[in-house]
Parts: C-alpha cells; structure tokens; sequence
C-alpha cells in the first residue's frame, strides 16, 4: 500500500497565535500515523518561488492522509490556523516503483 503525503508551503502572519495551529494539530496527527519528513528548515530555490515555509508529513496510507485532513480534530485546529497564515496544500499519493 502506497504512502500518503501532505506537502505545504505556508506563509505564516502571526506566529505566537500558529503556535496553537501546531498544538491543536499534534493530536489528529498522532491518531492518523502522521511523520513529519520536513518542517521548515534551511533551504534554496533554485527554481520557481515558494511561500517561507514547507512541510512535508507522511502518513501510512493515501486513505490516512485524507482522512486526517477531513477529521473534526483537524479542522478545529486548521480553524487555528486559517486566519493567520496562507498556504497550499497538496495531499499525494506516493510512489510504489
């Protein structure tokens, strides 16, 4: 069964109030299995642009990952989140080759 992966890239408003984005989200993550494979950190871009910071999780299954987006406990905490940041999320499938 293919892995399943969150990869963000946020640009974060107001930090000490994202702080509790990242305390509510700690629970749902730990019920659907999630890792966190990337959590900002020193990067280049060497193409293209991004947003300040990138996240990258791993969750056991594609069904995992959804299912913790779509969870009541992280759309509480993405409620935290929502009015202090701006981001993109892609929730994809890994590769099984």
């Amino acid at each position: 069964m293919a892995k399943g992966y969150w990869v963000a890239h946020v640009d974060v408003d107001d930090i000490e109030t994202y702080k509790s984005y990242i305390a509510a989200n700690a629970a749902p993550f730990a019920d659907y299995g999630a890792k966190f494979l990337v959590r900002g950190g020193e990067r280049s871009e060497p193409e293209g642009k991004a947003r300040a910071r990138t996240v990258v999780i791993e969750f056991p299954s594609y069904e995992q990952a959804l299912a913790c987006y779509e969870s009541d406990a992280y759309q509480a905490a993405k409620s935290l989140r929502d009015p202090v940041s701006t981001g993109d999320l892609v929730i994809i499938q890994g590769y099984e080759g």
